[in-house]
This record gives C-alpha cells, structure tokens and sequence, in this order.
C-alpha cells in the first residue's frame, strides 16, 4: 500500500479539502485522519523534563530520627 501524506487546516465547517492527488480518478483510498501533536502539548505533559536536578548533601542519611531500629 502507498501513503501520501498532506498536512493541512480543518475549515470552519469542519470539512478537510486535498487537492493535487497522484491518483487516477477512481481509485479506491482508505483516509485516515490523525490530529497533530503541537509542540505546547508535549511541553505541558513533562512539565520539569530539562530542568536541572541539584543534590544538596547526597551522601547524609534520609530520615535516620524515624528509624525505630536506631532507638
């Protein structure tokens, strides 16, 4: 099977227009429609992804006062 792909606006009436095709007039297409990802959404999913990570002191015990066994 051979794709084609076009990238283009829905209109307001919510109708999707490709023009231009190489296909001959009556050959059978199966279209699917797959709704863009915009660079602001995946942004928005890892919110700290590239931010800096610092560890103050990372060698010192986590929590060592709640540790029934020391007491």
């Amino acid at each position: 099977m051979q794709a084609y792909r076009f990238e283009t606006t829905v209109a307001p009436d919510g109708s999707v227009v490709i023009t231009h095709l190489p296909l001959a007039a009556g050959d059978v297409v199966e279209v699917i429609v797959l709704l863009q990802e915009h660079h602001t959404e995946a942004k928005k999913k890892y919110p700290l992804k590239g931010t800096p990570v610092t560890y103050h002191h990372p060698t010192e015990p986590v929590a060592q006062d709640e540790w029934s066994a020391l007491q």
